[in-house]
């Protein structure tokens, strides 16, 4: 076994890093092509047909398109026998605009931008297809990329993304003994690798709220029950769940988006409607919050003459927890790549992910590519206008998943094959 390692350890070093540099300016290259264009969740048609055209390309094994709606699978099959593993990435961009750019591959899609870097998360994961189809006869096992779309979420479907890719067999046939997936991280600069034993990313729940009344005139309030001030009450009241009634030692946040309702500057609203958003690390954390914004909402409204309806719209995502052992066995493969410097240990942040939903099918551990470069000027938050990445991270991403998946394989062996 040792041996096996020390050959594909041989190999990563020499071989595959030259040809990942020889492909550094094909990796820009789609990048910048994924960027000029973005689409949004679940309309992902165009980026969906440059991944399987890619891939046939390639010569992989095995293309599954329009899976989960434009999500793509392939599959290549190594020379020599062993495990399957898996490698995930997201598609979709974010209806933010970036018309006022200055950057020469800003997107031509109005109001549209891949601005979460799924556009670099798709090119790493092409990338390792391409080094992976040169180096197939040496590969022992199976490797199995999901490219997924809609991990920022539709309002208009029950299922959609990791939940609907799942449902619809992305883990089967064959079935991947582990998962691995990036996430560009600004906070991370660009050449390192961040990761976090056990929480990464907060679970994700969404709340929809509606406060009822009764309507009066204006003038005369007393002849109703005002849900415009008793969802203003409620705001304030439903913060204090974390404050007053979530142990200290869980981090917690309860915000609420949206507020709409009323009818006219002189009508006493008889319905409010509220949007928001729980993230916390702990599954019981998460429980507690539905029992304590339910008697938060009774109470208030009761004191108010009102009442309430409270959904919480599913799917949600549950936490992203990198099981250790999966994370402990990846890092000595992406030090090799990096160097015990540029592993970087990062503090779970309270941003969601759906990747969570494919951990909890088979283990899995998700690790930051850091893209982040001050001397460039690149250091905008995701989800933002100004958000950008250092392309120099493109060919670490590469050499980094493709360290991690070889190492799995090859240590991941049966020792009678």
């Amino acid at each position: 076994m040792k041996t096996l390692i020390l050959i594909a350890a041989t190999l990563q070093a020499q071989d595959i890093n030259q040809l990942v540099d020889a492909m550094t300016p094909k990796l820009i290259e789609t990048r910048r092509d994924f960027h000029i264009h973005p689409e949004l969740s679940n309309k992902e048609a165009r980026t969906g047909q440059v991944i399987a055209a890619r891939l046939k390309e390639l010569g992989f094994d095995e293309i599954k398109t329009n899976v989960a709606g434009h999500g793509v699978i392939g599959i290549i099959k190594g020379g020599k026998p062993g495990p399957v593993v898996a490698w995930r990435t997201d598609m979709d961009a974010l209806p933010i605009d970036e018309s006022e750019s200055k950057l020469p591959y800003k997107s031509i899609n109005k109001g549209v931008k891949h601005a979460c870097g799924h556009d670099a998360h798709m090119t790493v994961a092409l990338g390792v297809a391409e080094l992976f189809s040169k180096i197939k006869k040496d590969l022992p096992g199976t490797v199995k990329f999901i490219f997924q779309p809609a991990e920022e979420g539709v309002s208009d479907a029950e299922y959609f993304g990791a939940a609907l890719m799942i449902r619809e067999g992305a883990l089967q046939n064959p079935k991947p003994q582990a998962i691995f997936a990036f996430h560009v991280s600004p906070m991370v600069d660009a050449g390192k690798i961040g990761f976090a034993r056990g929480p990464l990313l907060a679970s994700a729940d969404s709340v929809d709220i509606t406060i009822k009344g009764k309507k009066a005139h204006g003038a005369t309030p007393h002849d109703g029950a005002d849900a415009l001030v008793t969802a203003a009450q409620c705001v304030n009241m439903l913060q204090t769940i974390h404050s007053r009634r979530i142990s200290t030692m869980q981090p917690s946040v309860l915000t609420i988006g949206t507020i709409n309702g009323g009818d006219r500057s002189n009508v006493i609203a008889d319905s409010i409607k509220m949007e928001g958003t729980l993230r916390t690390f702990n599954e019981q954390t998460r429980e507690e919050y539905r029992t304590y914004v339910k008697q938060t909402l009774a109470g208030c409204t009761a004191i108010n003459g009102g009442d309430y309806k409270v959904d919480w719209i599913q799917p949600s995502y549950p936490v992203t927890t990198n099981p250790a052992e999966v994370v402990n066995a990846a890092l000595p493969s992406i030090e090799r790549i990096v160097g015990k410097a540029g592993v970087v240990e990062t503090a779970p942040q309270m941003g969601g992910e759906d990747f969570s939903l494919f951990q909890k099918e088979i283990p899995g551990a998700m690790f930051w590519l850091g893209i982040r470069n001050e001397a460039k000027g690149i250091t905008g938050g995701l989800h933002t206008t100004d958000f950008d990445i250092d392309e120099a991270a493109l060919p670490v991403g590469v050499k980094t998943a493709a360290a991690i998946l070889m190492d799995y394989l090859t240590s991941s062996r049966p020792a009678s094959r």
